[in-house]
């Protein structure tokens, strides 16, 4: 071997020496003695044959981890695994309204639902997918701008899915947002859309008009396909209101009107046309500050200084005439009750997001009445005008014209709220019984006003559920009306005239009053509705489970 052969580096054969083998080489002494034919390689970590550990006896074999043990017995599975009373079954009344039947269903965790039962007529190859989501997404955009809850819209939307048999849906809402997810199987990649709520407003008729597609989306003796569906849901959309602008101004003026009335506590025509003329002049330059493209706090700012200026200018004038009773009937005409019940509603039902959100919009245009009417009354006292905050504590004098006024009230919010003309009559005379209740327990049985507020709503809540229900309809236009009578105007009223006379303290009891009054209104309707549905069937009685648990009850 030559010099250059010696430093060229030696490859790996050559380099192997047969006599070096690996240190986990079995020793000689205990080779296994080969069978013959292919060379039976095995792993370096295998344990020789020969020095195998004999196992203990008893012990099982090894095997997968999903396979049960060898002691255990699905008769006497211990409690652990298994309820005392087994797995309850999931069964639903099919004649109970789909509401009922998809809030139920949402309540329970995914692996309890029962499968779809498809309503509908399926294509070749199952359903579109897609389409059925954007569809799904559509009809709950037209729920959230309308003012419904959030649980109400997610149960829309997964009636909407099921109804084409689509499984393993899943519906969120946001106040602003609303998304879907629909997985087709445990090992396919779940299909996710989302719809962003750019608008909003208030037409109780497109509200009902939904509800009818859902409801027959729902019912196996109907049959809409998807191009119908969305063939309907393009007539809603292009649906004009049910009543024209100057209805809607006169609404406003009567309402403010009847308000009027009702704090007033006898009939005066004087207060009666100024809190009316105060409204409209409201409520015209509320338009034109929408016209310009500001915000709804503005609006509600421009709005409320006209019935308190006209209030101002009769205790001015010297007229004879409530003042108080002008300026509050102006307020209840802006009081957002409607967003009130709806943010307190998904607080309650376990969606606190969207709740902090409505409850953030209440609380803006709040402080936008409350900024218009404390500018008008702050000028109005420098001026020399003197409004007297005890004309709170004057007792009703006339309760026959008070239930009238609080039926006047109901009929206008239902039309500026653009109710169906069907359902005026029924929140017309719900807001009637709130009324009478209120009064009995507030004047004739001297209970608190908090506690009577609670009453009454409660009883809207109940009313308004039970005929929603009968018409398998949305219970927002038999509810939302019928507390127009309730809402706490008039505390809000002299909490801001005391504020504005430099009586703080007196003025900050009067809004938290108000404060207080406008909770029991919500949680009111809110539990007239869940009583409502705590007494009537829905499934077996184990299936009605609370909103979203969060302690385990």
């Amino acid at each position: 071997m030559t010099e250059a052969e010696d430093r060229k580096p030696r490859s790996d054969e050559a380099r192997y020496d047969p006599e070096i083998t690996s240190e986990f080489a079995v020793p000689q002494g205990l080779d296994v003695p080969k069978t013959g034919g292919e060379s039976e390689t095995t792993s370096e970590f295998a344990v020789p044959q020969g020095l195998q550990t004999p196992q203990p006896p008893g012990a099982e074999p090894e095997g997968s981890a999903f396979t049960p043990p060898r002691t255990y017995s699905a008769k006497e599975a211990p409690a652990a695994f298994t309820p005392a009373t087994g797995v309850p079954l999931v069964s639903l009344i099919k004649d109970a309204p789909w509401q009922d039947r998809m809030r139920t269903m949402l309540r329970m965790p995914v692996t309890e639902r029962p499968a779809p039962e498809p309503v509908q007529r399926e294509e070749e190859g199952g359903p579109a997918v897609p389409r059925v989501l954007d569809l799904t997404l559509r009809i709950g955009e037209l729920l959230l701008a309308g003012g419904e809850g959030a649980e109400d819209v997610e149960a829309a939307m997964f009636a909407v899915c099921r109804s084409y048999g689509l499984d393993r849906c899943e519906p969120n809402v946001t106040f602003t947002l609303l998304s879907i997810s629909h997985q087709p199987s445990l090992v396919e990649d779940p299909v996710t859309a989302s719809r962003t709520v750019r608008r909003r407003g208030t037409d109780y008729t497109r509200l009902a008009a939904v509800y009818h597609l859902v409801d027959d989306l729902s019912d196996p003796e109907t049959e809409v396909s998807l191009e119908e569906a969305y063939r309907r849901l393009a007539e809603i959309r292009r649906n004009r209101h049910p009543y024209p602008g100057w209805a809607l101004t006169l609404a406003g003026g009567l309402l403010a009107g009847a308000a009027s009335l009702l704090v007033a506590g006898r009939g005066d025509p004087v207060v009666f046309l100024a809190a009316a003329v105060g409204a409209m002049l409201g409520d015209r330059l509320a338009w034109l500050c929408a016209g310009r493209g500001l915000p709804e706090f503005y609006q509600f700012t421009v709005a409320a200084m006209p019935p308190a200026a006209i209030g101002v200018a009769l205790t001015l004038a010297h007229v004879n005439v409530q003042g108080s009773a002008v300026i509050t009937g102006g307020l209840f005409a802006l009081l957002p009750g409607r967003a009130l019940v709806a943010g307190v509603q998904d607080g309650l039902t376990g969606f606190y997001i969207t709740a902090s959100a409505r409850l953030l919009e209440v609380m803006y245009f709040f402080v936008g009445i409350v900024t218009g009417v404390l500018t008008v009354l702050y000028f109005g006292v420098k001026i020399g005008g003197e409004l007297d905050p005890e004309a709170a504590l004057r007792v009703s004098e006339e309760p026959l014209l008070q239930i009238a006024a609080s039926m006047l009230l109901s009929l206008t919010f239902a039309i500026l709220l653009q109710q169906e003309r069907s359902t005026v009559l029924w929140v017309t005379l719900n807001g009637g019984v709130a009324w009478s209740v209120y009064g009995a327990m507030r004047y004739a049985g001297d209970i608190s006003p908090v506690a009577s507020t609670a009453v009454a709503a409660g009883l809207v809540g109940l009313f308004g559920q039970l005929l929603s229900r009968y018409r398998f309809a949305s219970a927002l236009p038999y509810t939302t009306a019928a507390i127009g009578p309730l809402l706490p105007g008039s505390s809000t009223y002299f909490g801001l005239l005391s504020i504005a006379q430099n009586d703080v303290d007196k003025g900050l009891v009067s809004l938290a009053k108000a404060v207080s009054l406008a909770m029991a209104i919500a949680i009111g309707v809110n539990l007239g509705s869940e009583i409502s549905r705590l007494f009537l069937r829905i499934g077996s009685a184990g299936k009605r489970r609370a909103a979203k648990r969060t302690r385990g009850f």
